[in-house]
Parts: structure tokens; sequence; C-alpha cells
């Protein structure tokens, strides 16, 4: 797509301005690092447009503190203070899940999960956020804790304006068949290559 010019115009009966503004469900996925950083650029571009923005972690623990959680919830507040760009949830896994509070098993992060799912489900009925950031939702679809084709479908109904963002590795094959952007990290060189462990600012 050089400039931006798209490389084929579908018979949709869509005016350009209509194919433009449709909300995406968009993919990122592969073995490589930076799905969910990408992820959170996105959510920055959405929020200083003003977009409601709802960030769900469905693996990393509670205790894992990122720097992106930090700077949404700063943002969080510089819009409730002063109107500026949008409001801002960020929900994880054992803590701020405020519908589900379990224990730590496998058996009860399942069922966190789908709670979770479930939540979401609610709220894109409601039309609650225009961003959708599902990081690491790949994985409760690839065990087995959420059925994949209820996602596909849920997502294809969603009413409204509102995209989608899901982040993890082995994205299931339906969902990448009805997504509308999907973007595969592929490894060329990493610092662990060569002993090097993450670091503040490049990892959190």
């Amino acid at each position: 797509m050089p400039q931006g010019q798209v490389t084929t115009v579908p018979d949709d009966g869509l005016t350009t301005r209509q194919r433009r503004n449709r909300p995406l469900v968009v993919v990122h996925t592969g073995e490589m690092k930076g799905k969910s950083t990408a992820a959170f650029g996105l959510a920055l571009r959405g929020w200083n447009q003003g977009w409601s923005i709802g960030v769900f972690q469905f693996v990393k623990s509670a205790r894992w503190k990122v720097g992106e959680e930090a700077a949404f919830r700063a943002l969080g507040r510089v819009h409730e203070q002063t109107g500026e760009g949008g409001p801002v949830e960020w929900h994880k896994m054992g803590e701020g899940w405020s519908w589900s509070r379990k224990p730590g098993s496998e058996a009860d992060h399942a069922a966190a999960a789908a709670e979770g799912w479930a939540e979401i489900r609610r709220r894109l009925e409601n039309q609650t956020h225009g961003l959708y950031v599902l990081d690491e939702f790949t994985y409760p679809m690839k065990w087995g804790w959420v059925d994949v084709d209820e996602v596909v479908r849920t997502l294809g109904d969603r009413p409204g304006h509102q995209h989608v963002v899901i982040t993890g590795r082995d994205a299931d094959p339906r969902l990448v068949e009805a997504a509308d952007l999907v973007v595969e990290m592929t490894k060329v060189k990493h610092p662990m290559d060569s002993g090097v462990k993450g670091q503040r600012g490049i990892e959190w």
C-alpha cells in the first residue's frame, strides 16, 4: 500500500468515507515481542481522538506492572480533570476484574477468563468503548477457556463503531480469517540471543 493507497476497491456499495470509517478487528500475533506494545500504540491514538479505551489483560499477573498501565491510568486522570482525550479503564486478571475475584488455580483462571469475556460481550453490546485492547486473549482461546467461534461471531455482530485489538501468540485461524488487520511479529534478532535480559523502558 504505497503512500496509503488501497490496492483494490471492493464492489460493496459503500462510499470511500463509509469504508474508511468502518470499525476494525485487529490481531497482533507471532513469536516476537512487540504485540502488546503495538496495540497500546493504537490505544494512544484512540485516546487522542477522544475514544473510550478499555484494556483487558488476560494472562499477565496482577503483580506485573508495565509502563503502559501507569501511563494510561495517568491519561485517564488527565481526561477526568481536563476533558482532554478519552476515558480509560485497565483491567487485569486477579485485580480489577470486579465481576470475578477468584484464587489463582488454573480452573479459577479459566473461570475468570470466561467471566472476563462475558463482561466484554456485555460492553460490546452496550457500546461502552471506542477501542478494546484484549491483551494476550489468544491464549484463553487456545487453551479452550473461551470458545473461538463465539468470539468470532460476537465480534462480527458488534454494533456501532467499536475497534477491537487482540494480542498473543498462536492466533486461531478462525480469528485470523475474521479479522480486518493481522500482523505477525517475526523475530530477526533479540537481545536475549546474546544473553541480555529484559530492561526498564524496553520490557516494562
